[in-house]
């Protein structure tokens, strides 16, 4: 089996960060990516048809011990993505999420918060990887108005007992998130950046270290301490020090209390309407950032109270509560990502393996996406399901299918114009159908 020419041409230009060798796994293992059931590294290689064209044990290599860089081939990555960030800010995503692993044995895994089976009342966590991941938001001409994450940048998390157990320096989320952010302004120092994060990531660790080409837009608590802003030529009647912050104003909670405006929002694929009110205002420990803060409340739909800010101080209300809604495509990306590509299911324990093949599905993520926007919603065809009127775009599941198809077609055509005998279009078409079984 071999993948489409034009997706081998786009993993073509990743090339520079790899040695010829690496490469040449690359390509074979992409294809298994692609075809594969299961993403273990034999799984892979079986799903390619590659056996016996290298040792098995090259696979492997190429995530335990081949030279080249994470970091550097998620930046190669971005630059495939930035084309279609437009000239305005870039926009960014910040999150975590929880790769599941078994054995006791596998490098950086730990106990970490299953949100998947907590509830409300219950907090469960489950033994794995917990991954910090940046990614690109991007919205494509073929579907203008559904948002992308696209990952760029990766860090693995661990706990203070993994780091007591397996040594090294710790790091909280938000310090991981600030090393990716560091990464990527500093990379682009001529471009403005926006990173769009919940709670966990909207905090004064990060709030207050942001790069000086990055804004943020996070939730905020309902009873933050919020100041009016100062007039720093005003000296302070009573002597002594000029003050810090201006006058206590109301918190997000209160100002619900009062008029507000009602608007209707779309928001989630949904309309609901909520009373929102907002303000220009300096939290307590940024006294030196203006921040647009909003407070809604929800009149339908059944949502919670909720407040916002934005380091853009400029914006209106409609857009900080536009921008916070982009990030749920992170959570569409950790989804496909666990249910399509397999990103839980690479079994490598040794540091290196463990620090790369997670984040390798999700660049094929990124890749296939961006595959499909270029050239791939060409070829989509859905299937005929008259019962199944609602949907009308192509899913990621979608998207790999029809990769999938290109790639098999393209594989045997070329075959049976080249040969006078069908004897390896066949057997390709007899090695899809097992995979497909």
């Amino acid at each position: 089996m071999s993948i489409s020419s034009s997706f081998r041409s786009l993993l073509q230009q990743l090339s520079p960060a790899f040695t010829k060798p690496s490469f040449q796994s690359l390509l074979m293992l992409a294809c298994g990516w692609i075809f594969a059931a299961r993403r273990t590294v034999t799984g892979m290689i079986l799903a390619a048809g590659v056996v016996g064209r290298k040792h098995h044990s090259a696979f492997h290599r190429f995530f335990a011990s081949a030279r080249w860089s994470l970091d550097a081939l998620g930046l190669a990555v971005f630059g495939l993505i930035e084309p279609f960030c437009g000239q305005g800010a870039i926009l960014l995503a910040g999150d975590d999420t929880l790769a599941r692993k078994r054995g006791l044995k596998v490098f950086g895994a730990g106990m970490h918060h299953d949100p998947l089976l907590s509830t409300r009342k219950v907090a469960l966590t489950s033994w794995g990887h917990s991954w910090v991941v940046l990614a690109v938001i991007v919205q494509f001409p073929f579907r203008s108005d559904f948002c992308f994450a696209l990952p760029v940048l990766f860090r693995l998390y661990r706990s203070k007992q993994t780091i007591q157990r397996e040594g090294g320096t710790y790091f909280t989320k938000p310090q991981l998130m600030l090393q990716l952010l560091q990464l990527l302004c500093g990379h682009r120092k001529n471009r403005r950046f926006h990173l769009i994060a919940d709670s966990a990531y909207g905090g004064k660790s990060v709030l207050c270290h942001l790069p000086g080409n990055c804004d943020l837009t996070s939730r905020l608590h309902l009873d933050a301490r919020l100041h009016a802003p100062v007039d720093r030529t005003c000296k302070n009647p009573k002597g002594g020090r000029p003050r810090k912050r201006g006058e206590r104003l109301a918190t997000p909670r209160q100002m619900l209390q009062g008029r507000c405006r009602r608007l209707t929002l779309n928001r989630y694929g949904r309309r609901d309407r909520s009373r929102v009110c907002d303000c220009v205002a300096h939290h307590y420990h940024t006294p030196d950032r203006l921040l647009k803060v909003v407070a809604v409340e929800p009149l339908t739909g059944g949502r919670s109270v909720q407040a916002f800010y934005s380091t853009r101080a400029d914006a209106t209300a409609e857009q900080v509560l536009a921008w916070y809604a982009m990030r749920w495509s992170i959570e569409v990306m950790n989804h496909d990502a666990k249910g399509s590509l397999g990103l839980e299911q690479p079994q490598g324990w040794s540091q290196p393996a463990a620090l790369r093949t997670a984040p390798m599905a999700m660049l094929f993520y990124s890749l296939i996406v961006l595959w499909f926007a270029e050239n791939g919603h060409r070829h989509y065809q859905p299937l005929d399901r008259p019962w199944y009127i609602g949907k009308r775009h192509a899913s990621f599941a979608d998207m790999l299918i029809t990769l999938r198809v290109q790639s098999a077609k393209e594989e045997v055509l070329q075959r049976a114009t080249h040969h006078t005998l069908l004897r390896k279009p066949t057997r390709i078409l007899l090695h899809t159908l097992k995979l497909a079984a």
